[in-house]
């Protein structure tokens, strides 16, 4: 179908489903804990910095920065951490999720428009808008643009 786009799909919290476009991911890795490089006087969502690729990749708790329970500062935090890298206009993010599931084509033309009283107020500033599937299950369509040029990392990069 020519209004298809093809996104990947992961969990945000426990049962929260999500979407990125594929055309603004580049990479998606295993970071382990031992790689990051904590910066200090940062916003608690972003966990430090990566050498990726021989480049400095800024790494953030998607989840915490969306006003999701904080994934990476229990107990137990997780050994290896999924990292998605987003892209566009030539600067980089890496946003770490707790589960990736797929790659999913969905019609554009099905994307609903923001409807607030959806969301945690914390993810307005980064929908770009929202799916309903089969199972009648709300599927968040995240802005990776809106990400990266989040006025978090302003005075930070």
């Amino acid at each position: 179908m020519e209004n298809e786009k093809k996104f990947l799909s992961f969990y945000l919290g426990a049962k929260d489903k999500a979407v990125i476009a594929l055309q603004n991911i580049i990479e998606v890795f295993q970071v382990s804990f031992g790689e990051i490089c904590s910066v200090p006087q940062m916003p608690n969502c972003v966990l430090g910095i990566y050498n990726w690729c021989g480049e400095m990749l800024w790494l953030v708790d998607l989840e915490e920065m969306l006003g999701y329970s904080p994934q990476f500062q229990a107990a137990n935090p997780p050994v290896k951490i999924m990292t998605i890298v987003l892209h566009t206009e030539g600067k980089h993010l890496g946003i770490l999720v707790r589960h990736l599931m797929d790659i999913e084509s969905l019609d554009s033309k099905q994307m609903k428009f923001q409807d607030s009283q959806f969301f945690l107020p914390e993810v307005s500033p980064f929908l770009e808008g929202y799916f309903i599937n089969a199972m009648e299950e709300i599927i968040i369509s995240l802005d990776a643009t809106a990400i990266i040029q989040s006025p978090l990392w302003e005075i930070h990069s």
